[in-house]
């Protein structure tokens, strides 16, 4: 799938090479997955394929530092977004120098601060240490889904949100999340479909739910006790939480640690470099 996506990353890299009058710069149009050489001239920006990208249009994405854009065909550009009429909500993709992050209106899904989406994803998956089968409760841009695929024999994927996967779609990063032959996708709410796998049946967990008051469910005691039930003897669930050092943090990982506690799990215990806590069957 080719994509022609742009951000302020690729729009200052345009407007320094036009003012510094070069005729033509390698740029990536799949936010930094490859390079495409992209010629420059007074209008505009030629992209491959013969799109011209007036100026205007690339200022107007480098006013925009929290959006990606899409370059239509007629060489106009879209915010990458997608309003859920299910729930109320706004997503929208965020760049950063590499994988972007989703917003959720406005709110950004992955840590950025002092690291990247990429990076949060992998410590949490170091915390979860992935094998044989694996349940993710919550795709979202399917970074943690897609991680754990390269070490575990077969993973399912759970989203509550049929537009989060169309932001996916959109995204170069989130593409194995369509093309990993062990990567299951399941829609749906995490705390409904749970219910329908056998018992015993996966060795990981990793259950990274949104904020407590987008998603109280999925805190509570009776999913806890599922996850518990759908795990197999030795397993580990890793619970992402939030900073562990904040007072909310704190507060959420207390409760959460003495619910799972009460749920089955012999163990619980503090992940602060993961942001969240593991449990132990």
């Amino acid at each position: 799938m080719s994509f022609r996506l742009l951000s302020i990353y690729q729009t200052r890299d345009l407007l320094a090479a036009r003012d510094a009058g070069l005729a033509e710069i390698d740029i990536s149009l799949d936010l930094g997955l490859s390079e495409t050489r992209v010629h420059i001239n007074p209008e505009g920006a030629l992209l491959p394929g013969g799109a011209l990208l007036p100026w205007p249009e690339i200022e107007r994405i480098q006013a925009h530092a929290q959006a990606l854009f899409r370059v239509t065909d007629e060489g106009g550009v879209e915010k990458v977004q997608a309003f859920s009429e299910a729930f109320g909500r706004l997503y929208s993709l965020m760049p950063t120098a590499g994988a972007p992050t989703m917003l959720i209106s406005g709110i950004p899904m992955h840590r950025i601060k002092s690291t990247d989406p990429l990076q949060d994803t992998r410590s949490k998956i170091r915390a979860a240490s992935p094998k044989g089968r694996v349940l993710d409760t919550c795709t979202g841009l399917g970074y943690t889904a897609i991680e754990a695929a390269r070490r575990a024999d077969e993973v399912v994927t759970i989203e509550l949100d049929p537009a989060v996967i169309a932001i996916c779609r959109q995204n170069p990063w989130s593409q194995a999340l369509f093309e990993a032959p062990n990567i299951t996708q399941l829609i749906g709410d995490s705390f409904d479909l749970i219910a329908a796998f056998e018992d015993a049946s996966f060795d990981r967990i990793i259950h990274d739910p949104p904020m407590f008051n987008l998603a109280g469910q999925l805190y509570s005691a009776d999913f806890y006790r599922e996850l518990h039930r759908v795990l197999k003897r030795g397993g580990r669930v890793f619970h992402y939480i939030g900073d562990l050092r904040s007072k909310s943090g704190r507060n959420v990982a207390r409760s959460a640690a003495r619910r799972l506690q009460e749920a089955g799990f012999r163990a619980v215990k503090r992940r602060p470099e993961a942001f969240g806590l593991l449990a132990f069957k």
